[in-house]
């Protein structure tokens, strides 16, 4: 008699959790991939003006309130000039849990999901989750994932590969060019395509483009959230999107796990979204004038870097022994090997943080560079 499942067993805790937990209370955070910035104040006046008026005590639809998915499909019509039907998207406990319900409506046991490595943790984890077989694919030399390395990999046991842009945790954006080829593989090879898009509104350069722009079957789901977009980590609250039967599909694994996504967080994601875009301008005009500081200190240090065009995370390589050191000191990174094999090498920097506690960050990692060249 087994006492656990062998999928949770093949499943550990996160490696930036783990750094997280185990910094000093007067750690410099660059390791958690969190805003700095206090959710809008509009988007918190929804929350508030809903739980006075009593709309926020009961469940919504599992899909989550009408409102809210005219919301999601207006902000994708003004921002993408893309057409999303309302009753095709589902409002989730965040991004994660739409990841999640993807995996668990279209992977069976056995079966391959492709991905990024270096890539977001939650993938590998989450296929395991779902019975299915991790095949992580290394990246290009600038930290985006090339579209004939997926299209390598893939065999008949594929069920699905995920493409995530901006990335976490590279803050890579794929080219346009790529999306459109990410929409033929999945097109011509009859897999799905996940398409994780949570920082879609974090780009520095170059433009975030969809592979559901391009696709001309329904092998594209895409996953949402406002976590960073609107700096509501906390609210728990993203959305998945894709074709009606899909739909229908994840919805079943949702309303079983989830039911809905919290009333209150619904409300003013609602808010969010159909309020002033400002202080989305705003955030991210300073996570790129941090971007900059960030590079030119890596760069006086020693540290060879791939320019982030998006997100708010960087990627440097770094000798053996730098994380080690540079925790000791007091500033916690998290280490490369935490998104996977080819992260190996690498560190990853969150310049969630103002650009004095950085430049503070940057001096210790030049002396813990010192310490182990």
């Amino acid at each position: 008699m087994t006492e656990f499942s062998r999928r949770v067993e093949q499943v550990s805790i996160s490696g930036i959790r783990e750094v997280f937990e185990a910094a000093g209370e007067d750690a410099i955070n660059l390791g958690l991939g969190q805003p700095d910035f206090p959710t809008p104040e509009h988007a918190r006046e929804g929350a508030i003006e809903a739980i006075r008026a009593g709309e926020a005590d009961e469940y919504t639809s599992n899909k989550g309130t009408e409102s809210l998915r005219e919301a999601i499909s207006h902000r994708y019509a003004e921002d993408r000039g893309m057409e999303i039907d309302p009753n095709d998207v589902i409002a989730t406990a965040g991004g994660s849990e739409a990841l999640h319900i993807a995996m668990e409506a279209h992977v069976d046991p056995g079966q391959e999901v492709i991905f990024p490595d270096p890539g977001f943790v939650a993938y590998d984890a989450l296929t395991h989750i779902a019975g299915g077989e991790p095949k992580p694919v290394p990246l290009r030399e600038d930290l985006t994932m090339d579209p004939a390395t997926v299209e390598d990999a893939i065999t008949d046991d594929t069920a699905a590969f995920v493409v995530n842009s901006p990335g976490n945790p590279t803050g890579a954006v794929q080219s346009p060019e790529d999306m459109r080829e990410f929409a033929r593989i999945a097109d011509e090879h009859d897999v799905l395509c996940i398409s994780d898009e949570v920082y879609e509104h974090i780009v520095f350069e170059g433009e975030h483009r969809s592979p559901l722009e391009f696709a001309e079957s329904d092998n594209v789901v895409v996953v949402g959230a406002c976590s960073k977009t609107y700096s509501m980590t906390g609210w728990r609250l993203g959305w998945v999107t894709g074709s009606s039967r899909r739909v229908e599909r994840m919805l079943r694994v949702h309303q079983y796990g989830q039911a809905c996504a919290t009333a209150a967080a619904q409300h003013a994601a609602e808010a969010a979204l159909t309020g002033p875009q400002d202080p989305v301008d705003e955030m991210v005009e300073s996570f790129e004038e941090r971007r900059d500081v960030l590079l030119d200190g890596l760069d006086d240090i020693g540290l060879d870097c791939p320019t982030p065009r998006g997100a708010f995370y960087a990627m440097p390589e770094v000798p053996e022994g730098f994380v080690d050191e540079v925790i000791d000191r007091g500033v916690v990174v998290v280490p490369g090997e935490a998104f996977g094999e080819h992260g190996e090498g690498y560190a990853r920097i969150s310049y969630a943080v103002n650009v004095e506690t950085l430049k503070e960050a940057l001096s210790v990692m030049g002396d813990a560079y010192d310490a182990v060249s």
